[in-house]
């Protein structure tokens, strides 16, 4: 029973925290990100997702979501992981996303979007793969975009929009930040600016009412 109480308390903390940080979050700097991905999709420019641990798990979820309901071409190069540890084993870690932009031609054209807890941070070699690419998207001119936590690092420093998620927790940051770096893009994909295709569930919801 002692558990089972101190799981509750924990679930309500949890809960409290997130509705703590979905008040405080940045919603100019969603729309900012909403008018530049709408910038993006007119002139036909290119979406690259980049993440490690669970940012790499919504790079490949957001990939799918911008593509099939924003109708705006999107990739990551966490997909392809022939391609991926070639590079690593090749070129190195720190380099591999920046060498994979460089062989995808990142343009002006473009955006770069990133999903980071700390947001890269090359002096402590913290997600330095990031810091490089980020660089690379600066010399070519390419859009950043990027949901982090924390202090946001260099992400949040170079961005030309980004989201920062409200520490509420320090103990926490993690999964409160990746949890709200879902449900952004999930705003993204869905906001009616951006939509283009309908979703599944929504479209068949007249015929489930019937």
């Amino acid at each position: 029973m002692l558990g089972g109480r101190l799981d509750m308390s924990y679930v309500k903390q949890y809960v409290e925290e997130a509705v703590l940080i979905l008040k405080q979050l940045d919603q100019s700097a969603i729309e900012r990100i909403v008018d530049m991905l709408l910038g993006l999709r007119e002139r036909s420019g290119r979406l690259f997702f980049l993440g490690v641990g669970g940012g790499a798990g919504h790079a490949s979820h957001a990939v799918c979501d911008f593509r099939k309901l924003a109708h705006i071409e999107a990739y990551t190069p966490t997909d392809n992981v022939s391609e991926l540890t070639a590079r690593v084993n090749d070129e190195g870690w720190d380099t591999a996303f920046s060498n994979w932009l460089r062989g995808s031609r990142l343009s002006s054209n473009d955006m770069v979007f990133v999903f980071s807890v700390g947001g890269g941070d090359a002096e402590k070699n913290v997600s330095a793969n990031l810091v490089h690419a980020l660089k690379y998207a600066k010399d070519v001119g390419a859009y950043i975009c990027g949901v982090v936590g924390r202090d946001g690092g260099y992400t949040a420093r170079v961005a030309d929009a980004c989201v920062l998620v409200p520490i509420v927790n320090p103990s926490s940051v993690t999964p409160h930040t990746e949890s709200f770096q879902a449900l952004i893009w999930h705003l993204l994909v869905s906001h009616p600016r951006l939509r283009a295709a309908e979703m599944k569930w929504e479209s068949l919801e007249p015929q489930l009412k019937v």
